[in-house]
């Protein structure tokens, strides 16, 4: 446990942007901007074409950034855009969790309070529907994330009728579990020091380790709103594999860091699995032995989610 709390604050690397279609009949990249709840504005991406049978949600990771989601750095998934699924990214949201925090995170000064789940649920959804994003037979959305945005999908989807498909990659699905609170305290403070930023306090986010809040947000103990609604879960074994190439010595750390905190999410995601099975929540996993937390393997999990047909209705 103590390998994984240090781990928890290891840093997610970025690649190189990918280029998008502008033929009529190949998906259209679009940029668009919403009000933010109090917070900035708050920029999405979006690959969408007509026809397609539904449109994802795609959450980043803890260290996400304010230019482009790391899904777009990092892989090719907004390629699904042209055979079948539209693809939308939020920009933003740096250890928020993707949450409605309870103050503005005072341990580095932030001028403002997270509003994440206002921006997505009241700003985000009704902007797809007025898109006519809302496709298939149900007219319902997917969301999905990895790691940080792994357990926000969950709860977000979980409190929204709109959402009818759930997917965690690598997340962290029992926040209430002994440790888990203090792993998530080292690892927001990790990532706002390492972005120049600042420490981000855990307690301006949902309050003590005692408060209430800690476990409206935890996927595990909120399994029984998930009935309904279909879910998919899945994290790696921690071994190395084809997207585990050592160029440099930031590329060893960097593996040896995605091992354990791989192997903290299959524990927490293994025990999700059995909370739904005592719960009669139908789902459906995902778990490669090889796998660490790094974005090629998390990408290969939305394709085979995809080919499977999962995000059909």
């Amino acid at each position: 446990m103590i390998a994984a709390l240090v781990a928890l604050s290891a840093v997610l690397g970025f690649g190189v942007a990918v280029g998008t279609g502008t033929a009529s009949a190949a998906p259209v990249r679009q940029t668009w901007w919403l009000d933010g709840c109090g917070m900035p504005k708050v920029q999405v991406h979006a690959w969408t074409r007509p026809g397609n049978y539904k449109t994802v949600i795609a959450l980043d990771g803890l260290r996400a950034t304010n230019d482009k989601s790391g899904w777009e750095y990092n892989t090719r998934i907004q390629d699904m855009a042209s055979s079948g699924v539209n693809v939308i990214e939020p920009i933003g949201g740096m250890a928020s969790f993707y949450s409605n925090w309870d103050a503005p995170s005072n341990l580095n000064g932030q001028k403002y309070k997270y509003m994440w789940s206002c921006v997505i649920n009241n700003r985000l959804i009704p902007m797809l529907d007025q898109k006519g994003l809302a496709v298939g037979p149900a007219h319902k959305y997917a969301i999905m994330g990895i790691s940080m945005g792994g357990s926000s999908a969950m709860i977000i989807g979980a409190n929204n009728p709109r959402i009818s498909h759930l997917f965690s990659m690598s997340g962290y699905l029992n926040l209430s579990a002994p440790g888990m609170r203090t792993a998530i305290r080292v690892a927001m403070l990790d990532a706002g020091i390492e972005a120049g930023m600042g420490p981000f306090n855990s307690d301006s986010m949902w309050g003590p380790p005692w408060s209430g809040r800690w476990y409206d947000n935890d996927p595990f103990v909120q399994i029984n709103k998930m009935h309904n609604k279909k879910v998919r879960i899945g994290a790696g074994g921690g071994f190395w594999g084809q997207y585990n190439a050592v160029g440099s010595v930031g590329d060893f750390i960097g593996n040896v860091e995605g091992t354990p905190l791989e192997q903290l999410a299959w524990a927490q995601t293994r025990a999700f699995q059995v909370q739904a099975l005592v719960n009669h929540v139908p789902i459906t996993t995902d778990f490669p032995i090889v796998g660490t937390h790094t974005w090629g393997y998390w990408s290969d999990m939305v394709w085979r989610a995809k080919n499977s047909g999962w995000f059909h209705d």
